[in-house]
Formats: structure tokens, sequence, C-alpha cells
């Protein structure tokens, strides 16, 4: 084996990632308190182990069973447990240098005290424990944790976790991402119902519920012998930012599913971070692994034109490459939502032909009326068991107002009524803190002292912004 300058940056940013992962996970006590519960424990050691040392345990474990304990590996191993105990990483100017101590016995014997220190490690042990978790209490964390471990053993040791006829025996899991994860007892009428129930969206509700009589009749001629067109399910969303794109792309995939259109139909999110690398070849990588999580059901790409704005060595053209050719590949049961902006989608439709084929079905997201704006915050309110006097109501409604009025394209909608909520929160919080007896009704309850002006909050929504 040769070490590359290509190949520590891909270990640095493996690790990277999976080292941020951790971090987050490592701030719930909870969990962490249960993941060690699970371990077992040699001698008197009875601390509590951070993520970032059970996932090293995980790793090893994988590659003893892969039987891949090859130089590369050693050497990826080692790289990460630098990282995660003095946060060291191999210096990419000493090639050289590296390429020799990798074939040394001191390396070897480096390596085999990884082994020995970490304290879970035993070839006896029958499945990973970290990922097990993560899956079983449906952790939010599980499916990035899962893209990390995948990205992690397919550089390091040439394991495949989605071809691998015996990922699951190995890793004493089951790798598919959606199997624990589906809405129980769910229905096409079910879905609908929550579709129905969203504020505004008036249009885009009347060309969901067009599509779903097509599907119908569809389902009903194939029943009855009869030929059928090919319809496609990808799908553009246009329209500003807050108006609903990811929740309306998530009840799709249900519905597909429903509709014996889509075999999972869950709904993967990315965007052009999540598919574009650095380096040349990583990007198809990137690309091949969020189309295989999201296999069977939607791909949820949001700002989807930020994929053809190439600047120097920008590898956003072969992401829509790899892109299309596996929607050729999965096409009978998988669905692509690209979304974003009206003017700049368009652009991005017609950048390639390709696309322009693909993609003929259009759901167009408007912005929500004052009203829709004001209810929405109702809806806030009640969730976090809130109330509102009658003099906030008329306060917030001058407020919706106003803010419509300013609105540009850019105007986040629900994520502005979510941010003047918590402003909302937080001065009703200073009013009421120094109250000696305070009641469950002052707790619920939002005054119109509580509520920013009007002009106030548009200031802070629009001119602000424009600072920046």
């Amino acid at each position: 084996m040769t070490i590359t300058i290509d190949y520590i940056h891909q270990l640095k940013k493996a690790t990277s990632e999976a080292l941020a992962v951790c971090d987050a996970i490592n701030n719930e006590t909870q969990t962490i308190s249960e993941i060690n519960t699970l371990l077992p424990q040699k001698g008197d050691h009875k601390l509590l182990l951070k993520t970032e040392k059970v996932f090293l345990s995980d790793l090893i474990y994988v590659f003893s069973k892969v039987k891949n304990l090859s130089e590369k590996a050693q050497f990826g191993l080692a790289y990460y447990y630098d990282a995660i105990r003095n946060q060291h990483f191999a210096d990419e100017k000493e090639l050289e240098s590296l390429n020799k101590l990798v074939a040394t016995n001191a390396f070897k014997s480096h390596f085999n005290k990884i082994l020995q220190e970490n304290i879970l490690f035993d070839l006896n042990q029958s499945k990973t424990y970290l990922l097990q978790y993560l899956k079983q209490k449906k952790h939010p964390k599980w499916k990035e944790m899962h893209q990390t471990l995948a990205t992690f053993l397919a550089l390091v040791c040439d394991f495949d976790i989605h071809k691998s006829q015996n990922a699951t025996a190995i890793l004493g899991v089951n790798f598919n991402l959606h199997q624990g994860f589906e809405v129980e007892n769910d229905s096409l009428e079910k879905v609908l119902e929550e579709l129905h129930e969203l504020i505004g969206l008036e249009n885009v509700k009347k060309d969901v519920s067009e599509l779903v009589n097509l599907l119908k009749v569809q389902q009903k001629r194939t029943s009855q012998g009869l030929k059928n067109i090919e319809i496609t399910l990808h799908t553009v969303f246009l329209g500003p930012p807050g108006t609903g794109k990811t929740t309306v792309a998530r009840l799709l995939g249900r519905i597909f599913k429903q509709l014996d259109f889509l075999s999972q139909g869950q709904m993967i999110e990315t965007d052009r971070e999540g598919m574009v690398a650095g380096y040349v070849g990583q990007t198809a990588t990137k690309v091949d692994a969020i189309v295989t999580e999201a296999k069977g059901g939607v791909l949820f790409i949001d700002e989807a034109y930020a994929l053809s704005q190439n600047v120097g060595n920008d590898y956003g053209a072969e992401a829509v490459n790899t892109l299309l050719k596996r929607m050729e590949d999965f096409r009978d049961d998988f669905a692509v939502v690209v979304a974003g902006y009206d003017q700049p989608m368009q652009v991005f439709i017609d950048s390639n032909p390709g696309l322009r084929s693909r993609f003929n079905r259009y759901f167009h997201f408007d912005h929500f009326s004052p009203d829709e704006l004001f209810a929405i915050f109702e809806i806030y309110c009640k969730k976090s068991d809130f109330i509102l006097t009658e003099e906030a109501k008329e306060k917030l409604k001058d407020t919706f107002e106003l803010l419509f009025e300013k609105r540009d394209d850019s105007f986040g909608n629900a994520r502005v009524i979510r941010n003047v909520f918590e402003k909302v929160i937080q001065k009703q919080a200073n009013r009421i803190v120094t109250v000696k007896r305070i009641s469950k009704k002052a707790l619920r309850t939002i005054t119109e002292e509580d509520i920013p002006e009007p002009m106030e909050t548009v200031a802070q929504v629009f001119y602000k912004k424009q600072e920046e």
C-alpha cells in the first residue's frame, strides 16, 4: 500500500465527520449512560465511555469480521485512534516517512497496542454496539452515523455495507435505513388527511389530489390488463423557503408507497453539500450513497439549482449526471423531488436535457397570507402550551400584515414565524421571571406586552438581512 495525499485528505474528512456526529451524541447524558450499560466491562473499569471510543470498537470489530486488517486498514484505524486521543492528524508533508513507517514492526506494535487498549474489543464480540443501540432507539443520529460508518468502511477497508450480502450478519443490525421509521398503521386516507390539514397550500393540495387520481386510475387500468403511459414521479417544487416543501415531499413518499408506486416511501433530504465532494471521483460516490439510501422512496434535493452553479474545479455537473443515471437505473422504485426558487430552478432544469426529460411535473408553493402566518403562530402556541390574549392577537396580526407587505422572494414564511415565536417567548419569560408566586395561567399566557412592535420585527427580518 502507498499512502497518498488524496487518501490522507479523505481520511481526515471521514474522521472529522465521524467525530462531529460523536460529539453531538456525547452531549446527551442519558444516551451515553444507556450505551454504556450495553458494553462489556473489563476489570474495574467503571468510567463512562464516550461515543468515539465505542465507534472505534465497532470499527475494529467489523475489520476483523471482513478479514481486512491490511496496511491500509491498519493505517486508517491508527489515524482515527490518534485523532480521538490527541487530535493529531498525519502530516501529509511527510508522505515518504509515513509509507516507511507503515511497513515497520514498530507500527505493527503500535497497531496491536490500539487493539489491546480498546477495552471493548473482543474477537468473540458478535455485534456493533453503537449502531445497534441507535437503530433500536430510533435515534435522530442513526442515519447520520450509518452513513459515517459506511463512508469509513468503504474508504479504509473496501467494505460496502450496502452491497455486501452479509453486512447484516457481520454488523448485528439490519442496515435497511428505514425499517422501524415507518408511520404506524399508515394509509392513503391518513396521509391525505394530513395533507389537507396543512395551512394554506391550496394549489399544491389540488395538484397532489389530481396526481393521486391519475395513479389510482393507472392501477385500475393495470388490473384490467390495459396499457398505461409511463408516469414520472419526479417533481419540481417551486417557491420561497418556509412554505412546506419538505413536508409535502415527505407526504408524497408515503402516498406513493400506499399506492404501490414505491416500496418504502421514506423521504431522504439533501442539498448540494450532501452530493458534491472536493476531489475527483468522490462526488459520484456521495451521490451513489444518498441515492442508495433513498431507493424505494423520495430523494428531496433542496436548492437543487446550486448543482448547476459551477465555480472552478466544481463537481456539480458530475453530481447531476450521476443522479440522472441512478434515476434511470432505479426508475421503477425511486422518485426525486428538486426544490428551490422559481427562476433559478428553471435555469437548473434547462441546463441539462436529461433533467428536462425527467422533470415535467411542477408544484408551485406561494407565500403564506397574513391570516395563514397568524394560524402558523397559533399552532406553535398550541404545541408549546401557550395562549394569547386578544390584544396580543391583534398586535401579531398587524405584524404579519406588515411582513406580508414587505415580503420578497427570500422571505422565510414559516421559518420567520418560528423566530418571531421564540422572540415572544423570551420577552414573556423576561416579564414574569421575577414574579414570586406565579400561576399556571400566567406561565401560559402571552400578552400584548410580550409582542415586539410590528416595525421592530419588520426591521429585524428585512433590514438586518440587507446589511448582511
